[in-house]
């Protein structure tokens, strides 16, 4: 009897295994939202606990950053480099919105401890992260892939950056904004 009850247990297992690693290899096959396209909408909550939608920044350019994980080196520097140009992005009419698979009360310690002031969006379902193609896995853990969607104020995607470089992301973030603008 216990050798049975172990095997369906040991059994149980493997499936989740599977279904979960199934989820994630189709959740990253996913395909990426592209120039041209009108942004897929989303609604999650910030690191105040309010949810923000994309619809809230209709009329506003919008820079969509996904990032993986709160905390982390790549991420710190990357969110401490939008801040720094926070004035530029709101002289530019343009709001700057990061996504991660962490929780809004990572998000509320991340931005506390760092001083940031703009939006960052929980995903721990990654619904949002898989709508815009950015599913990712780093040694087993699941985290949003580092990609940016350059938004118009109709809700068009203008810019799409992959892998993106945190240590001069938004200088070039800035620069396609401008061009943007001329265009």
């Amino acid at each position: 009897m216990k050798k049975t009850i172990w095997l369906v247990v040991a059994a149980a297992v493997v499936l989740t295994v599977s279904l979960v690693s199934l989820r994630t290899v189709r959740a990253a096959d996913e395909p990426m939202p592209s120039v041209g396209q009108t942004a897929p909408t989303f609604s999650l909550p910030s690191q105040d606990g309010n949810q923000v939608s994309l619809e809230s920044f209709r009329g506003k350019w919008v820079v969509l950053y996904f990032y993986p994980k709160d905390m982390t080196q790549g991420c710190t520097i990357e969110a401490h480099n939008f801040q720094r140009d926070q004035a530029k992005y709101d002289a530019a009419n343009a709001a700057i919105v990061g996504v991660s698979v962490d929780t809004p009360d990572s998000h509320k310690q991340f931005c506390t401890k760092e001083g940031l002031t703009f939006k960052l969006l929980a995903d721990p379902e990654h619904k949002v992260v898989d709508q815009y193609g950015s599913l990712g896995n780093y040694n087993g853990m699941t985290i949003a892939n580092r990609n940016t969607f350059l938004i118009d104020p109709k809700g068009k995607i203008v810019k799409v950056w992959i892998k993106v470089n945190p240590q001069v992301h938004s200088e070039e973030v800035l620069a396609a904004l401008a061009d943007a603008k001329k265009g």
